[in-house]
């Protein structure tokens, strides 16, 4: 893409409304605009990062056997009465009318909705284990949005349903969802913590949360700091072998993290001192098992084999999509702009020519660009006729992970200047190396 031809309203003045980082270099950056309080409209570079988040978390799903499926955002409100739900659920959830005096609802969560499809099409203890899950808008009434898409009313969510015949199924289920979180959220390049949480209007007794450590969190969490050591890296797992997914779980969640709602002092303070930690968490995630609270009362039963049915276990998950991209700011800016992860980053590379209009300097960007976008990768040219500084305040801005500059100083000496914007680490070479260099960085992932 051509800086020239893109549409990004960079700002140049801070936002008065924005309270957090990540609000506030989400307007600056041109991403998102607000349409009314709490819902935004995503502008074609927000758009980008949700789709490269929304990616990820499709590839996961499907690696562990989940099928992609969507639910609409208007539901009937018979359902959530068939549950229970709907009085129960409180004023977050946005009540409304059609044209005919029935009762909708805009969903903010989908249990009953999935648990009728379920029950509408499988009889059979055979067609077990299954797992469904869409990414589809919510919305939830929130008294007081704030903090950008952070804490929206509208939102962006992955929502996954598991049915399993047994406890000890839906519990493997269970353990492979924090399985596919972690492996999710490392390659946006987050440390995401799964503590204890409290299951809150979804129900259900075992429930953790997946939090990203920032002052700006929203919830006060407890945890020993041994956690903060834990990585799944590159290891690859059999989601079918149950002992191989609870080991996972007893390796991430053995260890004390926890969020308020649980916290346990007598069990925190066995926790050697100097390992202690409190801190701000922003939850990014969250998986339940809740048995058979919804089969029961939405009588989703399959024939168990031996001649009688039972009522499936279920469990829920879900992955705050858009919510991710605050967090991923918040935890990885600084005070010139974003610094988006390789896994996430809107474009791989940023071009910027020092000297629009220059033969040598123009010729060598084309050069560069058409070079990169052959290799499958995607730079982003900054070729407006604007001075230097201006170009680099937007590159740091809008903080794609490497930038290559290109001008006629360098270029009489054959080379361009490849700079990550990480680390701000500068390293000048030959236009082709610089090519093979960022080809390299994204091998297998463009």
């Amino acid at each position: 893409m051509r800086m020239s031809r893109y549409f990004l309203p960079v700002l140049k003045e801070t936002p008065r409304e924005a309270q957090i980082v990540s609000h506030r270099y989400m307007l600056q950056a041109g991403m998102i605009k607000q349409a009314s309080a709490g819902v935004y409209s995503w502008l074609p570079l927000g758009y980008k990062v949700l789709k490269k988040i929304e990616d990820i978390v499709h590839e996961e799903q499907i690696k562990a056997g989940h099928h992609p499926m969507l639910m609409p955002t208007i539901q009937s409100a018979d359902l959530w009465r068939e549950s229970g739900r709907y009085d129960a659920y409180g004023a977050e959830m946005l009540r409304i009318k059609d044209r005919h005096d029935r009762d909708m609802l805009f969903t903010p969560t989908a249990e009953e909705l999935i648990t009728d499809i379920f029950r509408a099409n499988v009889t059979s203890y055979k067609d077990l284990p299954l797992t469904m899950y869409q990414i589809q808008w919510k919305f939830r009434d929130e008294v007081r949005p704030r903090f950008g898409v952070m804490r929206g009313r509208e939102f962006y969510m992955k929502d996954g349903y598991n049915f399993d015949l047994t406890k000890e199924d839906a519990l493997h289920a269970y353990n492979r969802h924090l399985v596919t979180y972690l492996r999710t959220y490392e390659r946006m390049g987050l440390k995401a913590i799964p503590m204890r949480a409290d299951s809150g209007p979804i129900g259900g007794e075992n429930t953790h949360e997946f939090l990203v450590l920032a002052e700006t969190g929203e919830s006060e969490v407890f945890y020993d700091s041994a956690v903060t050591d834990l990585t799944f890296g590159d290891r690859e797992i059999d989601y079918d072998d149950k002992a191989a997914c609870a080991a996972v779980m007893e390796e991430f969640t053995t260890k004390y993290a926890r969020t308020d709602e649980t916290h346990d002092e007598a069990l925190f303070n066995e926790i050697p001192e100097e390992r202690r930690m409190t801190a701000r968490g922003i939850e990014v995630g969250q998986i339940f098992y809740f048995g058979t609270k919804y089969s029961d009362a939405l009588n989703a039963a399959v024939d168990d084999g031996q001649g009688g049915k039972v009522n499936v276990h279920m469990g829920s998950h879900g992955i705050g999509v858009s919510r991710l991209l605050g967090a991923i700011i918040e935890a990885s800016h600084d005070d010139k702009g974003i610094i988006w992860p390789e896994g996430v980053a809107p474009f791989h590379v940023g071009i910027l020519n020092m000297r629009s209009g220059d033969e040598a300097a123009d010729a060598a960007c084309e050069d560069l660009y058409k070079q990169l976008t052959a290799l499958g990768l995607e730079p982003l040219y900054d070729d407006r006729d604007e001075r230097a500084g201006a170009k680099f305040g937007t590159m740091d801005m809008i903080g794609l992970p490497w930038r290559i500059t290109v001008g006629p100083r360098g270029l009489k000496n054959g080379v361009v200047e490849v700079t990550c914007r990480r680390t701000g680490d500068s390293e000048e070479m030959p236009p082709a190396e610089a090519v093979d260099k960022i080809a390299r960085i994204y091998e297998g992932s463009a």
